[in-house]
């Protein structure tokens, strides 16, 4: 890998010598390498999963100006921005994020690009990591902008040396659309000779097309205009879009993206039309395909947007009538709905359904700050809390089932904002929370608490300061002193002094310890009591971070312990239950009772279970003393 990393000696290219011909590598690995080689100099991103480790990776590159930006909007701007200026950049994140940048995103596909620019975008199908489904590709037809979708890492590695010559080709952003499959899944790459350095691009000021207002529109939509058919006539004749013959004509498949291999897996004598150019979709190209078979599929993830262009270009063609509505498309759905389409019935998939894995569920670390938050709000069934997206999204699952509402990244505060206006109206109201990360704040929570206060709405904020983006691997933000590379960065939020200039009085400001439960209690209660907003930032650092100190592990003191479950309820890990029993008592009702040990593994030592236990039972043991006896002489 250090071959090619990014030139280490400087901007100077490797020599073929220095190449290794192939890597394994995973799809954001070899997207990242396919950019720096593409000569990228800007990279932005938000971290999101399954995208982080494109810009991760860039990052390791000395002459790639790297950079976690604070939302997905801001990143792309910044690339937007490298590339008016003459540089090649890229703009990374998952889908979602797209929507948080689709506003500078709408406005880029009229005014165009300087030097090659590339969103690279990862769309989380089946969503195993993320609050939906859904497709970018809707968002290049709505933008005008030329997609490409790799159906490997292999793939993902030349289409990205290849998108920012199409860029400048046409002074238009490119999406390079990959799914989580394609990001994760490492395949071996072949590695090809150097590029040539990009051509040097000079920022020059033009007014008319970088002030989008609108006595300059009419002019950049003509533009528009002209560059969509262009870029058509590509798609028709990119070599990323080919007709593969079959033997059986009796059904020919159009799939593109890694639905690819999985048609090739289940039907392989059908002739293909693979599609890795999908946007504009080559239909002259679709024409010649279908007038060699005798019914066409359309196999793509995740919307049927292939499927509908077809339709309306007056193919008839088979889709997602016969393929799963949502989530990954594999060989034995196609084959499945193959036999549907030539009458040869649809009997079970072959293999049946995948074999079931045994699965974790998904719970906060030992020794996770928020273990404290959530142990007493899941003690407050009356209180509406308002969740956010991050680590601290787990606090509805079990055992606190403690969050009421999770929606979009920065949603929870400015839903609870009008959570707390209708709760005026309400004979008996009921005390409104919002719970939020330090990195989602920066990202889009601010807004919503400055709404909170200039509407006055009656809800407490509990900002969870954990020093990182903690659930996409602990990267650095402006709250963490830290830049990209970990260096000691020219400021640190000071939060406090935030929300203070957001609009909360000094009074409604504070500052709690989450390991001390009776403290953080005690805030907890006080604020909800207020008649207005307010904020309590508790500050404990994710325990993977540099900044977490380790205590030794806690034991159970065995004959303490009436296995009363209280520290169960803290939700720690490194909390294991030994033994269950349920008793009757003399009130005749039944009670569940565990008795527990500590797994000295997981354990951090952070005595959040020792707190809520109320027996004493759970104690930090007392080192053993090594008496040396010296023998006299």
């Amino acid at each position: 890998m250090a071959a090619i990393s990014s030139h280490p000696e400087g901007d100077a290219m490797p020599t073929p010598a220095d190449l290794p011909q192939v890597l394994f590598l995973s799809g954001n690995e070899a997207l990242a390498i396919g950019a720096a080689e593409a000569g990228v100099s800007i990279a932005a991103a938000y971290p999101g999963t399954p995208s982080t480790e494109i810009v991760q990776k860039l990052g390791s590159y000395p002459r790639v100006h790297a950079e976690w930006s604070v939302n997905e909007k801001v990143a792309l701007e910044v690339a937007l921005g490298g590339s008016m200026a003459g540089q090649r950049s890229l703009a990374a994140m998952k889908h979602v994020g797209l929507n948080v940048a689709s506003d500078t995103l709408m406005s880029a596909g009229l005014t165009g690009v300087g030097a090659g620019f590339v969103v690279a975008v990862a769309d989380d199908v089946g969503f195993s990591s993320s609050q939906n489904e859904q497709d970018s590709r809707t968002w290049c037809r709505f933008a005008h902008l030329p997609v490409l979708e790799p159906a490997d890492a292999q793939e993902a590695y030349l289409m990205a040396r290849e998108a920012f010559d199409l860029s400048e080709r046409h002074q238009v952003p490119v999406l390079l659309r990959m799914t989580t499959r394609v990001c994760h899944v490492k395949r071996a790459v072949r590695i090809e000779p150097p590029l040539p350095p990009p051509p040097r691009i000079e920022y020059k000021k033009d007014t008319t097309r970088w002030i989008v207002t609108p006595n300059h529109v009419g002019r950049r939509l003509e533009v528009r205009a002209a560059r969509d058919t262009a870029l058509r006539d590509e798609a028709e004749s990119s070599h990323w879009n080919t007709i593969e013959p079959g033997a059986d004509r009796r059904l020919g498949v159009i799939a593109s993206g890694p639905a690819r291999h999985a048609v090739r897996e289940a039907l392989p004598h059908a002739p293909l039309l693979s599609i890795g150019f999908s946007g504009p979709f080559p239909i002259g190209l679709a024409r010649s395909f279908a007038a060699g078979v005798d019914a066409i599929l359309v196999v793509e993830e995740a919307d049927p947007l292939i499927e509908n262009e077809l339709r309306a270009a007056g193919l008839a063609v088979h889709g997602r009538s016969l393929l799963p509505p949502f989530g990954e498309i594999f060989s034995e759905h196609i084959a499945r709905a193959a036999r549907a389409l030539l009458g040869e019935g649809e009997p079970a998939p072959a293999g049946g359904k995948a074999q079931a894995v045994f699965t974790r569920p998904p719970t906060l670390c030992a020794g996770c700050g928020y273990l404290g938050v959530y142990f007493w709000l899941s003690r407050m069934p009356n209180a509406i809390v308002c969740g956010d997206i991050g680590c601290y999204t787990l606090g509805a699952s079990p055992p606190w089932d403690a969050i009421d509402v999770t929606l979009a990244m920065g949603a929870g505060i400015g839903m609870a904002g009008g959570i707390a206006k209708a709760m005026d109206k309400e004979a008996v109201k009921r005390p409104v929370i919002a719970v939020i990360g330090d990195s989602t704040f920066l990202h889009s929570g601010m807004q919503g608490l400055l709404n909170l206060t200039y509407q006055r709405a009656n809800v407490t904020v509990l900002l969870l300061d954990n020093r990182a983006t903690a659930m996409t691997g602990g990267q650095d933000n402006p709250a963490t002193g830290r830049d990209f590379n970990g260096n000691i960065a020219p400021m640190r939020v000071d939060f406090p002094k935030l929300v203070q200039a957001l609009g909360v009085r000094p009074e409604r400001i504070r500052s709690t310890d989450p390991y001390e439960l009776p403290t953080f209690l005690k805030v907890l209660r006080e604020e909800m009591k207020a008649d207005e907003p307010s904020v309590i930032i508790t500050t404990r650092p994710c325990v993977f971070t540099p900044d977490f100190e380790r205590e030794r592990p806690l034991v159970v003191e065995e004959a303490k312990c009436n296995g009363c479950t209280n520290c169960l309820d803290v939700g720690c890990p490194a909390l294991l239950v030994t033994r269950r029993e349920q008793r009757v008592r003399p009130s005749g009702t039944t009670v569940e009772l565990a008795w527990v040990e500590i797994d000295a593994q997981l354990c951090t030592g952070c005595a959040i279970c020792a707190k809520a236990c109320s027996r004493g039972a759970i104690v930090r043991p007392v080192p053993e003393r090594r008496v040396i006896k010296l023998e006299p002489a």
